[in-house]
């Protein structure tokens, strides 16, 4: 160790931050998890990237990688082991303006990115929340709101530069080591440390972004309304159905159609967002026209002593009536736990299922459920979250890594079918045979 950690000290230019440095309360935790690692170290480049891990690997502790650390599962830290955050590698770069193409360093997030982006007209299909890295979000999928025009994030992604277990900084795209570019495409931080990413962007404009409300009452005949008219909706409308919204009254809160339609021409948005207008009595509705950047919201750490639980699944569209009949049923009942069910189709479905690593492109939904609170709540609540997933699960097919707090087998078999798992076993073998990088929905190489 001792020898390792001199040589780290040699090559390492970034910062080194110890138990009992003035930043390591701030930098020992990811945004959703408590931690207390031995080192975090926060690279100012990629060859510190590359020291980085040739030190973990060989001081055999636990690493983990973090970007903007919003991990449910708490990946972006750990106990007595090794965290590389990635926060100093954040620049954004049109390097091409006729092809749209965008180098995006690994530890970015996507406000930053929305906003480097706006003087350009243009964006990238990503998540939801300003503070999420581009990296965590993009390596296990992306799903946001422009996922049914434009894809997922990762769909968008046409270069990377991966630092592997061996301390090796490796091209990744379809011309070179192809392999390599389709697990980084859906294989979350298994393969290693994505330094830099290239995207090709694409031109936007203002959106039409709100929510459009219905009594709770009315839940099961404005979801199944919803699911249908998806199908044949625009493209350039993507939506969310919540239901049991804590801030709203929990149980009583009213369903809420949360909707963008990517385009700023009023009569097409009227033309795609009345049709959800009629599903039932509208309660509410502010949808407006907002810059895109504008529509990602702020995320931050739950206060101290706040705990999450989370889960999701994938829903094809022969189980879509089951399941929001399920879900209606759930939503309006005493103890629900927050429901998201997120519409994808579109241009996410239209890439082969083995073309990525992400390998759910047949599902309509993700269906997500949240609940919080003092760590003896969310225990208290683990049984009904279960008895409520036991009534899912046979209508449920798949998982996506992004919204688990869990990492158990059954997890990871969910987030990777057996033929994409073997496959990516095959590339973890050839790039990370030790299993250097395992703090994850993990791939073992054997």
């Amino acid at each position: 160790m001792t020898s390792a950690l001199d040589t780290l000290r040699r090559d390492f230019g970034g910062d080194l931050i110890e138990p009992g440095d003035a930043e390591y309360e701030a930098v020992g935790r990811s945004k959703l998890a408590a931690g207390s690692p031995a080192y975090v170290l926060r690279p100012a480049t990629a060859g510190d990237v590359q020291a980085a891990v040739r030190f973990a690997a060989g001081s055999g502790l636990t690493l983990s990688v973090r970007g903007g650390g919003h991990s449910f599962a708490g990946f972006g830290t750990n106990d007595g082991g090794v965290v590389i955050d990635l926060s100093r590698l954040a620049s954004i770069e049109v390097v091409d303006d006729e092809r749209h193409l965008v180098r995006i360093g690994g530890g970015a997030t996507w406000g930053e990115v929305a906003a480097a982006l706006t003087p350009h007209g243009l964006a990238i299909s990503s998540g939801d929340t300003k503070s999420v890295g581009v990296g965590g979000l993009t390596l296990s999928g992306g799903i946001g709101w422009k996922a049914r025009k434009y894809g997922l994030a990762l769909d968008s992604v046409v270069a990377a530069d991966v630092v592997t277990a061996d301390g090796e900084i490796v091209a990744a795209s379809a011309d070179e080591n192809p392999e390599l570019f389709w697990a980084i495409r859906g294989g979350g931080g298994n393969l290693g440390v994505v330094t830099a990413f290239e995207f090709v962007a694409h031109p936007t404009t203002e959106v039409f972004f709100g929510k459009i409300t219905f009594p709770q009452a009315e839940a099961v005949e404005v979801l199944q309304g919803w699911a249908d008219y998806l199908r044949a909706a625009p493209e350039e409308l993507t939506s969310i159905a919540n239901l049991a919204n804590p801030l709203a009254g929990g149980p009583a809160a009213p369903v809420e159609i949360h909707v963008a339609f990517d385009g700023d021409d009023p009569q097409l948005a009227a033309r795609a967002l009345d049709p959800i207008r009629g599903l039932g009595t509208v309660l509410d509705d502010d949808v407006a026209p907002h810059a895109y950047a504008d529509i990602l919201v702020e995320g931050g750490s739950p206060p101290p002593g706040i705990e999450v639980l989370a889960h999701d699944g994938f829903v094809d569209r022969e189980s879509v009536p089951e399941v929001l009949q399920i879900l209606a049923e759930v939503g309006t009942s005493p103890g629900s736990p927050s429901i998201a069910v997120r519409s994808v189709g579109g241009a996410v479905s239209r890439v082969p299922a083995d073309a990525t690593a992400y390998a759910h492109r047949g599902a309509e939904l993700m269906v997500a459920t949240v609940a919080g609170g003092p760590a003896a709540v969310v225990e208290a609540a683990r049984g009904r979250l279960d008895a409520i997933w036991e009534k899912l699960d046979p209508h449920i097919n798949g998982a996506y890594a992004n919204f688990l707090t869990s990492a158990t087998d059954q997890d990871i078999a969910a987030v990777y079918p057996a033929g994409t798992y073997e496959r990516l076993a095959a590339v973890k073998r050839q790039y990370d045979p030790s299993n250097l990088f395992a703090h994850n929905h993990n791939v073992r190489p054997e």
